[in-house]
């Protein structure tokens, strides 16, 4: 029957199930292969990936050396912060996770952005990439209730700096804050989210003070959670330091330099030892590690009293009298100064067809070296610096330790100037002239200094003639940099002079007299401006602030073996006895008999308002 089934007509052809034999097989080899890839000939790394996963490592942060002062009270030490990472092997979605952190920290998503994108090179994708240096109590709570919701965060604490003393330290201590690119490049033991000394103490210590990151190794879980930790390697803290500073002298000193513009230094005349170093305005170098605002910093940029420089070291002025210890001691060291002639002072000298003035009007009448010294007559000095020419006077200076940094551990300092020559030839195209030689030779023209450097040719006074470099670490030996060029008689009558300047009714420093103390000292008026006449017909305090001149006071003093160089300037303190004399008689009182005697409030208020008045008059500019 033709409609019967035909069994061998209906048969699948034979090829298409070799074919489907063949796909099979082929299947299955590649299975093989790939098996044998990563079980075989890429096993090893595959297992150590695997372990990776289940088991990270992470820095464990050291904490900075503490800082002490000489009597072992603390100025810096370590709390704990906590910083917000992110980890981007465990983050599925990164920009809704910075968006959420942005959130809950008042922050702003581009800047989070900018930093993942910018940072993320330098952090492996297991490590946490910081975005938040720095979370308070509460932010840190709102974050670790809600991190399953966000995975790939991780909080992680670290010691931060803390400065106990805020702005009373700020110039001696300086500052920490994370690396930037260009450190992390030039130390590559550094990484992202490290702390470095950006300033003063910290920084010039920073190897030592810094301390070796240990390591720790934890499991994870699936969700990026620890289970179980151990530390591998643990962390070294870094070395303690103290310093030579008195905290109560310091104390001290910045309370009388309140609502004053100048500098402190006092100098143990025989080790160099810095006692204190006082500098104001100051800053609190707090705000740095917590993180400075953009608001923050342009406050402090902006401040037309320059709170972050160093007036002690980084700022220089005209020294007026306290320079002519230097002249009277180049014209000993040349032989062309008598100590018995003299010189009759009728209140000014003339040269040429210009009259150099006394600041005595009347005069001083006849006066030899050390009355001239004791009363700080300028005619008497006018006569020498004509004859001494400013290239005695300049080589005596250098070699006294003016016109070159003194060397002390602290980063930007300056030099300061003492002209030549050549100098005013390059830097005005003109010769130098005979009024320049007078000026000179009362610390006034192109002369300027440091309070330090003055601090230290003062010690020399004391100690023999040694320029001792200024050291600020209480355990530091004495480091003798150069000599006074003068024979100890020649020494013994410049510092006799010093202390009749306190002892004698005449002298300009009657105001330090101290009992059962020697006391030396020189004062110092330097002119910040020529005043007409109308300025010098008004009363002190109704000159301008930014008119009014620098004073200085620099002193000598010693009692039962112990001899210190004490120094201060105030800017625009109008008299050396009476603008910064007050401060070194309250700094000698502390020292010798632990007397504290504080700033009278009356004093700071007339400083704080002819300040104010100054300031508004020019619409806030700099003072001087």
């Amino acid at each position: 029957m033709s409609n019967l089934y035909d069994n061998a007509s209906q048969q699948p052809p034979r090829s298409g199930l070799l074919l489907l034999q063949g796909l099979i097989f082929l299947v299955f080899c590649l299975f093989a292969v790939r098996l044998w890839y990563l079980q075989i000939h890429r096993g090893e790394f595959y297992a150590r990936k695997a372990k990776e996963n289940q088991l990270r490592q992470e820095s464990i942060f050291a904490p900075r050396g503490l800082i002490r002062d000489r009597n072992g009270d603390l100025l810096a030490v370590n709390e704990p912060a906590y910083a917000l990472g992110l980890v981007r092997e465990d983050c599925q979605d990164v920009d809704g996770t910075l968006r959420q952190v942005a959130q809950w920290t008042d922050g702003n998503f581009d800047d989070l952005k900018g930093l993942f994108v910018k940072n993320q090179k330098r952090v492996k994708s297991f490590e946490p990439l910081i975005l938040v240096p720095d979370l308070s109590f509460d932010q840190v709570a709102l974050i670790d209730a809600n991190r399953l919701r966000w995975p790939g965060l991780a909080i992680q604490v670290r010691p931060r700096r803390q400065y106990r003393h805020g702005k009373l330290l700020g110039h001696v201590l300086g500052y920490v804050a994370e690396a930037n690119e260009e450190e992390m490049e030039r130390r590559p033991e550094l990484a992202l989210g490290d702390y470095v000394g950006k300033q003063g103490i910290e920084l010039v210590l920073e190897d030592r003070m810094r301390g070796v990151k240990g390591l720790s190794q934890f499991e994870v879980d699936v969700t990026g959670r620890r289970l179980q930790e151990r530390v591998l390697k643990h962390p070294r803290a870094g070395h303690e330091i103290s310093l030579s500073i008195d905290l109560g002298l310091q104390e001290l000193a910045m309370d009388w330099l309140d609502e004053e513009a100048g500098g402190v230094v006092v100098m143990d005349a025989d080790t160099g030892q810095l006692w204190a170093l006082a500098t104001s305005p100051s800053y609190d170098p707090n705000a740095f590690t917590s993180g400075l605002t953009p608001a923050q910093w342009a406050e402090l940029r902006d401040n037309p009293q320059h709170p972050m420089q160093n007036r002690v070291i980084q700022s220089v002025y005209p020294p007026g009298s306290v320079f002519k210890h230097v002249v009277a001691g180049a014209g000993l060291h040349y032989g062309m100064l008598d100590p018995k002639e003299v010189v009759h002072c009728p209140g000014f000298t003339q040269l040429g067809s210009h009259v150099f003035r006394c600041w005595r009007k009347g005069g001083h009448g006849n006066v030899n070296m050390e009355r001239a010294l004791i009363e700080s007559c300028d005619v008497y000095f006018y006569r020498q610096g004509k004859k001494l020419t400013v290239d005695r006077m300049s080589e005596f200076a250098f070699a006294s330790g003016f016109g070159h940094p003194t060397g002390i551990d602290l980063p930007h300092e300056k030099g300061g100037n003492i002209p030549t020559r050549e100098w005013k030839r390059r830097r005005f195209g003109e010769g130098w002239q005979g009024g320049d030689n007078l000026n000179m030779s009362i610390g006034q023209g192109y002369t300027l200094v440091t309070p330090l450097q003055v601090a230290r040719f003062f010690a020399a006074a004391l100690n023999g003639g040694k320029l001792l470099k200024p050291l600020l670490l209480k355990d530091d030996k004495p480091v003798v940099q150069g000599q006074v060029p003068l024979n100890q008689e020649q020494l013994d009558l410049l510092y006799r002079a010093l202390v009749r300047t306190v002892d004698d009714d005449r002298g300009t420093c009657r105001r330090l007299r101290t009992a059962g103390v020697v006391v030396g000292g020189k004062t110092g008026t330097a002119q910040v401006v020529r005043l007409t006449d109308a300025l010098k017909a008004l009363k002190d305090d109704d000159i301008p602030y930014r008119f009014r001149d620098h004073a200085w006071m620099a002193a000598t003093a010693e009692k039962e073996g112990r001899r210190f160089a004490i120094v201060a300037m105030i800017e625009h303190g109008l008299h050396g006895s009476s603008g910064a004399g007050p401060v070194v008689k309250a700094l000698i009182d502390y020292i010798f008999y632990g007397k504290i005697t504080p700033k009278p409030e009356a004093q700071k208020a007339r400083s704080r308002a002819a300040r104010l008045l100054s300031h508004n008059a020019t619409g806030g500019g700099r003072a001087n």
